[in-house]
């Protein structure tokens, strides 16, 4: 009996998520994933005619959780922006850990993907909101900093439970800004 699409379609992913994690985007083929996915080839192409598709759609919730963290920041007190940005970047870097060791794989063309939206404006954003907006160098590298802790971390495998490794995220992270959690 045949998988529903819907089924299929979402077998494709997992496959595809899993493979480019491991790896990496270019070194998986669309003939890897339809093996690892239980279908043809004919039958991926049918649901996604690219890689770059299959990409796309992978790393579309991720762009869309990172424009709603943004959108979250607007309005927030200097104080409550550094912790809800160290927060919601943490969270967010945990929720797509395969996703971000596919970004970190290939960074230049990665950031490029039409689903991570205007990534470069996003993480200035980010920072400006991590750093409370000042102008100071030492609070902006400190962010730079934070930034690109969480995202490598978060691309590593490290043998820690989620929960204790985003409660250390986010305790260092606020600790490397100067700001304690609240």
């Amino acid at each position: 009996m045949a998988r529903p699409a819907s089924a299929m379609r979402g077998q494709i992913l997992d496959s595809a998520l899993r493979l480019f994690a491991t790896s990496g985007f270019n070194g998986t083929s669309l003939h890897a994933i339809a093996v690892d996915a239980g279908c043809s080839k004919a039958s991926l192409i049918y649901h996604f005619s690219t890689k770059e598709a299959i990409l796309t759609e992978l790393l579309t919730p991720a762009g869309e959780g990172l424009a709603a963290l943004d959108a979250r920041l607007a309005g927030l007190s200097e104080e409550q922006q550094v912790e809800e940005a160290v927060t919601g970047y943490v969270d967010l870097a945990l929720r797509y850990r395969r996703e971000v060791k596919i970004l970190f794989e290939d960074t230049p063309t990665m950031i490029c993907n039409p689903a991570m939206g205007d990534i470069t404006a996003l993480a200035e954003r980010l920072i400006e909101a991590m750093s409370g907006g000042s102008g100071d160098a030492r609070r902006i590298v400190s962010a730079h900093m934070v930034l690109g802790a969480v995202f490598v971390t978060c691309a590593s495998e490290i043998d820690v439970p989620d929960e204790l490794l985003r409660d250390e995220l986010v305790e260092g992270a606020l600790r490397t800004l100067g700001h304690r959690a609240g």
